[in-house]
């Protein structure tokens, strides 16, 4: 039996009955990008106005009774509607959906549809996997290139059907029908039961799907294909977009169009040149900027060679300057009887440190620095450094030094 959500993509809210509902989790992606598990209820109900992900399409969004459903998935031949709040069996409900997520969804599922006949038609491309993403969406299309020719020619096809307004019907076919032999389709999942749900866009394409879909051509309003991607081996990528997301791409770049004009004091026209002269400016001033910051690391070294505090332990911070920096400093200096400790960076905060000096001393302290600063290295040959989340701790570290340095005189 097919769900509400398929017999009438349209349907916004009907009224339904809870038949189960147990606790469950769900994992989801938290703000921080870690996985995070909400505890919560499975809800089963006699039927579904709330898609549940398969065939590519994302699942929809929703609420039971004003209770927000955070995931529907399919088991069999039923839908498991995920809530953090329990609903009693036996009570009526009325399930509203997301609408705008929904008809978004409708809008780049068809256009797949679509797009995937067309390039088959015409080029003999066919479609081996298809992704409905957040943003964009992709085909996978079996073969190694597709030209740019050939894009332009699939998206003026595509369009002119969306302007001839085509109609497009849904039926359910038995699985012993003979007419399925001439559906186009990817194959039904290991858990299929039921009859087959077919999606025809009237003399475009017959296709097996249980996903949402648009009932005419023109609800697609335009597609936008974007361009196209290498995929995986002998496979193209080809980017697009359909409906309300080409109007939001257009306003996105628009935006972004109009700020760059501000910022580059030139027209749209100009951008690049104006982008790629900017880039060169950058190239050459860092250029500049690695010379003078090497002359000084030179410079430096010989400041602190012939310093009179010169001797035991010798500390250096920067606010500006990189590990080459340091390590400039490090060659130039040379020595194996003094301990070298320089850090550049923040000092409150994170940055970059050096430990230079006699080998089995830096073996010993460089971890130790590191632990200090609450940071991370690793070393050799008589030198430690890394990276530091807390350079404010730099005269903790000193005093590690000098009471090791200290020590060692005492014991000589």
């Amino acid at each position: 039996m097919a769900f509400r959500c398929q017999r009438d993509s349209y349907a916004r809210e009907f009224t339904t009955t809870v038949v189960s509902c147990s606790p469950a989790e769900l994992q989801i992606e938290g703000s921080n990008g870690k996985k995070e598990v909400l505890s919560g209820f499975q809800v089963v109900l006699e039927d579904t106005l709330l898609f549940p992900e398969g065939g590519g399409q994302p699942d929809d969004r929703g609420t039971i009774n004003d209770v927000s459903v955070l995931r529907v998935t399919r088991r069999g031949a039923q839908a498991d509607h995920f809530t953090q709040t329990p609903l009693t069996p036996g009570t009526e409900v009325c399930v509203r959906v997301d609408w705008g997520r929904r008809f978004d969804h409708m809008q780049q599922h068809s256009a797949q549809h679509l797009i995937t006949a067309v390039a088959d038609h015409l080029f003999g491309l066919k479609t081996t996997s298809w992704e409905l993403g957040r943003l964009r969406c992709v085909i996978e299309l079996d073969g190694p290139s597709v030209t740019a020719e050939q894009v332009a020619t699939i998206e003026q096809s595509v369009n002119e059907k969306i302007r001839d307004r085509l109609p497009v019907n849904v039926r359910e076919l038995s699985l012993d029908d003979p007419e399925v032999e001439q559906v186009r389709g990817r194959g039904l999942p290991d858990d299929h039961a039921g009859p087959i749900r077919v999606v025809t866009i009237h003399s475009v394409d017959s296709n097996m799907c249980c996903g949402t879909h648009v009932s005419n051509l023109s609800d697609l309003q335009v597609v936008k294909i974007l361009g196209t991607e290498k995929g995986k081996k002998n496979k193209t990528n080809l980017i697009f977009l359909a409906g309300n997301r080409v109007l939001k791409w257009m306003e996105r770049s628009y935006g972004t169009e109009k700020a760059l004009t501000t910022l580059l004091k030139c027209g749209a026209e100009d951008h690049v040149e104006a982008v790629k002269r900017l880039q060169n400016s950058t190239k050459l001033l860092q250029k500049n900027n690695l010379n003078l910051l090497r002359d000084l690391a030179v410079h430096v070294a010989h400041s602190l060679r012939n310093s009179p505090d010169w001797g035991g332990v010798v500390t250096l911070h920067r606010k500006e300057g990189d590990s080459e920096f340091m390590n400039i400093i490090a060659n130039e200096i040379g020595s194996e009887e003094t301990l070298l400790f320089l850090t550049v960076g923040d000092e409150k905060g994170a940055g970059l440190f050096l430990l230079a000096g006699p080998t089995e001393a830096v073996e010993t302290l460089g971890p130790r620095v590191a632990e200090v600063l609450e940071g991370k290295g690793a070393g050799k040959k008589g030198r430690f450094q890394g990276k530091a989340t807390k350079l404010s701790r730099r005269a903790e570290a000193q005093v590690l030094l000098q009471d090791y340095v200290g020590t060692q005189s005492a014991e000589e």
